[in-house]
C-alpha cells in the first residue's frame, strides 16, 4: 500500500477512535497526536491534443480499438470504468431537453446521475449499438486487461503518460469540461 492509502485507512481509525471516546469507551485517543502525512500529486490527464491523438488513431487490433472507444467514452461522459461496465440501455434515455442522457447511481456511491450524452459519446454508442453478444452497451474487458491495452494505446500514439482508464475521468473533468467553460 502507497503512503496515501495508508494515510486514509490511518484517518478513518481516528475516527473511530474520536467516537469511542465521544461515547467514553476509552478516555483519550491514543493517536490524537499522530499527524497525518498525505503526498501531493498532480492528476494525470490528457491535453486536447493527446485526446484527439487518441481519437483519431485506428488499430487495427480489435481489442485495441475497442478499449479506446470505451476509454474515449468515459472521457466524455466521466464514468468510471465500472459504471461504463455496468451501463445498459435501459439506463440511456431522452432528457426533457429531448436529448440523450446517461441516468444511472454511481457504483461507488450510489448516487443518481445524470449525464448528457455527448456527439462524440453517442457516436461510441451507435457504433456498438449493432453487437449483441455484449453484456452491456460496451464491449469491456477487465480492469487490469484494459489497463494494460491503454497503456499499448498510448505508447502506440506516442503518449508519454501513464494511462489507466481512471484518467479519462480527470480528462472529462479538465479537458472537456473546465476548458470549455463548464464549472
Amino acid at each position: 500500500m502507497a503512503n496515501n492509502g495508508v494515510m486514509k485507512h490511518l484517518e478513518r481509525f481516528k475516527k473511530m477512535m474520536n467516537l469511542a471516546v465521544k461515547l467514553e469507551w476509552i478516555p483519550k485517543n491514543p493517536f490524537q497526536q499522530f499527524p497525518l502525512k498525505f503526498d501531493k500529486f498532480d492528476r494525470l490527464y490528457l491535453t486536447e491534443r493527446e485526446l484527439e491523438l487518441i481519437e483519431h488513431t485506428v488499430f487495427k487490433q480489435n481489442r485495441l480499438e475497442q478499449v479506446k472507444d470505451c476509454f474515449l467514452f468515459s472521457c466524455y461522459t466521466g464514468l468510471s470504468y465500472v459504471d461504463v461496465k455496468e451501463l445498459t440501455v435501459h439506463k440511456i434515455t431522452k432528457g426533457i431537453d429531448h436529448q440523450n442522457w446517461i441516468f444511472t447511481k454511481r457504483e461507488k456511491t450510489n448516487e443518481l446521475v445524470k449525464i448528457p450524452i455527448l456527439p462524440k459519446a453517442w457516436d461510441i454508442l451507435e457504433k456498438y449499438k449493432v453487437k449483441k453478444n455484449i453484456q452491456g452497451v460496451l464491449p469491456l474487458s477487465s480492469n487490469q486487461k484494459t489497463n494494460s491495452y491503454l497503456k499499448e494505446i498510448a505508447k502506440d500514439c506516442g503518449i508519454q503518460k501513464n494511462i489507466t482508464f481512471h484518467v479519462a475521468r480527470h480528462t472529462f473533468a479538465t479537458t472537456v469540461m473546465l476548458s470549455n467553460g463548464v464549472p
